[in-house]
């Protein structure tokens, strides 16, 4: 079963313009999928195969040489970025479009190479584990959602889910943590890992990390950045413009797939998750992964903030479109309020012209519902779609830090 994916335009818009286009992401979110269903008869390697791998290595320009030119996809190419100088070479001498397909999960390792060798011939994009829309999540309730999570192999077989997701964890300290050298404690890292968990959605303070893992707070920022490079968390960095107060200056850590969170932390079953202590962490970072996803699908950085100052004023998600800063609350009710839109409208006062007139309040309402001062309650799957035609519209000289 094959499910069409929201980056398909922009792939495809990539692969007209640039010789090489390099779809990177997070283990198993359908990228050697995607590639062999939208180029369908174009060769396929994978270095996963230790033949490839040698073959390459070993004589690169032979490697090179059996495609005479044409289009193939090279995936895993973090495997061997020794042989990333030998296709620079050939492009800069036939600049021929959408001949260089390659899919990379290791970013800490892939992109240093890539920047170092390819800058300036290559389209990088990345492709995240279902979205919204790709998922149908209109039709799920949201309780299966965060529980079964959005990678595509859990999605399309849900009876999978538990061993699926153990073995996709186990597999990441393994194979692509250990295995590149980035960690020498395995042991701290898997606490630092069920650490971080426990306060997903929260600011992310080393401090507090470092003495509960018994390490040096630069360990726990190295390893703070492994996790955003292999695209197994996001970090929502703080909005710094003061509008007469003083503001937090931490980010705030979330996973990047509820599932996740929910196996790590040890929840006992779909239902209890998000009905327990943590619903509402695991609902705002669902929500905050669909951010990134809506941005990643439009070929574009993810541009978004958390507002919180020292006197308790919080806005979840500000986000720049069109020239103003739009406010955005994530709640997991069901039934919106005036009340939910106050920190809306404190914002938007705060900060004037800069602020769009309209603030959005994200939740679990069935529809769409005007709430007082201009503010709207949009349903959490119906979020997305809203933000994506935002995304896509001319942006006006819009605002950015």
């Amino acid at each position: 079963m094959y499910i069409q994916r929201e980056l398909k335009k922009m792939f495809h818009f990539c692969r007209s313009q640039f010789a090489t286009v390099l779809i990177t992401g997070p283990r198993q979110s359908g990228k050697s999928t995607f590639l062999q269903h939208e180029l369908k008869g174009i060769p396929y390697i994978t270095f996963d195969d230790p033949v490839n791998r040698e073959f390459a290595l070993a004589d690169p320009n032979g490697f090179l040489d059996q495609f005479n030119g044409k289009p193939v996809i090279l995936d895993e190419i973090q495997y061997v970025p020794e042989i990333l100088q030998y296709i620079k070479i050939r492009i800069d001498q036939r600049k021929k479009p959408g001949t260089w397909i390659m899919t990379g999960s290791q970013q800490f390792h892939l992109m240093r190479n890539i920047n170092e060798t390819l800058a300036g011939r290559i389209a990088v994009i990345e492709l995240c584990p279902f979205c919204f829309k790709e998922a149908d999540a209109d039709k799920k309730k949201i309780e299966d959602i965060v529980w079964i999570g959005l990678y595509p192999e859990p999605v399309c077989y849900p009876k999978k889910r538990d061993m699926w997701i153990k073995s996709y964890i186990q597999t990441y300290l393994e194979r692509d943590v250990w295995q590149f050298g980035a960690i020498r404690d395995l042991r701290s890292f898997e606490m630092f890992i069920s650490l971080c968990a426990a306060f997903h959605s929260q600011e992310f303070h080393p401090a507090d990390l470092a003495r509960d893992c018994g390490v040096s707070q630069p360990t726990i920022k190295s390893w703070v950045k492994i996790l955003e490079a292999s695209y197994f968390s996001i970090l929502l960095p703080p909005f710094f413009k003061n509008y007469g107060k003083r503001v937090i200056k931490t980010p705030k850590f979330y996973f990047s797939d509820p599932s996740l969170v929910c196996h790590i932390t040890r929840q006992p079953a779909a239902e209890a998750a998000i009905k327990g202590n943590m619903g509402g962490a695991l609902f705002e970072g669902l929500i905050i992964s669909e951010v990134w996803k809506a941005f990643y699908n439009t070929g574009k950085r993810p541009a978004a903030y958390f507002w919180r100052s020292r006197g308790g004023l919080e806005v979840d998600l500000i986000i720049p479109l069109q020239g103003k800063y739009w406010p955005i609350e994530i709640k997991l009710t069901s039934t919106p309020s005036a009340g939910h839109a106050k920190t809306l409208d404190r914002f938007k006062k705060l900060a004037g012209s800069d602020a769009s007139d309209k603030g959005i309040l994200v939740c679990r309402t069935d529809r769409r519902i005007e709430l007082p001062g201009n503010n709207i309650a949009i349903p959490w799957y119906d979020f997305s779609v809203w933000l994506k035609k935002m995304i896509s519209k001319p942006q006006d000289g819009a605002s950015s830090q």
